[in-house]
């Protein structure tokens, strides 16, 4: 994660409310953080109606899909009683791997805002871009570098954490 890219632009399609659900983001990725989780949390909104959130538990539950965007489409159809989340945006602390960006796609999110770019597995902007792939059956607008200093700072810490910790913390020997 050394290498997060950050945008300082302000984008003109992000809204109050956006930014209100990226703040949600945040606090649920510092929930993972607290599990001892990659802090990335995740918020499915519509309109001004929060739908589902999620934080990632790949550690605490042993779970391969347990990520922060997965758990929050999932737990947005149940809610909705339905898989297709026609108007939903998406707010994440950092961009969608290949493997929920392309959830993203399937269950029909209109729109993605995420924080810090992943140079090693984003795939809605930085090494794919599945979500606006034009093949695809649905594309899903885009918005990177939204809060994108905070969420990278939440990961950049995280990790220099981690890397200082004592082999047999976590298990390794």
């Amino acid at each position: 994660m050394s290498a997060l890219r950050f945008n300082s632009t302000p984008d003109p399609r992000v809204t109050d409310f956006d930014l209100v659900m990226m703040e949600r983001a945040i606090a649920l990725a510092g929930e993972a953080a607290a599990l001892d989780e990659v802090p990335v949390g995740a918020v499915v909104y519509r309109g001004d109606e929060v739908i589902a959130e999620g934080y990632n538990v790949r550690e605490s539950a042993h779970d391969p899909v347990g990520h922060a965007e997965l758990l929050a489409i999932a737990r947005a159809g149940k809610a909705l009683g339905a898989w297709r989340l026609a108007g939903c945006s998406l707010a994440v602390t950092l961009e969608p791997c290949p493997m929920c960006a392309g959830a993203l796609v399937n269950a029909r999110i209109e729109r993605v805002l995420y924080g810090a770019t992943d140079p090693k597995a984003g795939a809605c902007d930085t090494l794919y871009q599945i979500p606006s792939d034009p093949r695809l059956n649905h594309e899903v607008e885009v918005i990177g570098g939204v809060l994108a200093e905070r969420c990278g700072a939440l990961l950049t810490e995280f990790f220099r954490r981690k890397r200082q910790r004592p082999a047999t913390e976590d298990g390794d020997e």
